[in-house]
């Protein structure tokens, strides 16, 4: 049996990986906050900035994200994250930001595609990246 990964399955076990690790961080988060994390729906979304040195940029980027959040009717429980500089070879640190958010369920997930508070941050921060990334998950029974 050949246990030989190609890169795509490398960079699956990674994207796998720091997912759940998100998933992890926002469970004890939500937990501490005494709001309970849902795993119906887990919204992973990653976002390269066009500036990722500019302290400018990023506290725009933050500034907006957090006004989002904090206004979104759907989202329940939100981590935001950058990269932890962890070194290993199914690591991707190349990121700027992460941000976890879950949902009730699909429809929910839906149509926060669609309110207001989304889209103003995506008309408000969008020219600040370059590159999103995004892995849509639902829980096992």
């Amino acid at each position: 049996m050949n246990f030989r990964f190609d890169i795509s399955k490398k960079f699956q076990c990674l994207i796998f990986s720091i997912t759940m690790l998100c998933v992890i961080i926002s469970c004890q988060d939500a937990t501490s906050n005494n709001n309970q994390f849902d795993k119906n729906f887990v919204h992973t979304v990653y976002f390269w900035l066009n500036n990722p040195e500019s302290k400018e940029d990023r506290k725009l980027f933050e500034e907006s994200l957090n006004k989002f959040l904090e206004t979104s009717k759907y989202a329940k429980t939100n981590f935001i994250g950058i990269p932890a500089g962890t070194d290993r070879e199914v690591v991707d640190n190349s990121y700027t930001y992460a941000l976890v958010v879950t949902f009730s369920s699909k429809e929910e997930q839906n149509l926060y595609q669609k309110e207001e508070a989304h889209l103003l941050f995506i008309k408000e921060a969008s020219s600040l990246w370059n590159k999103v990334q995004i892995y849509d998950a639902i829980g096992l029974d």
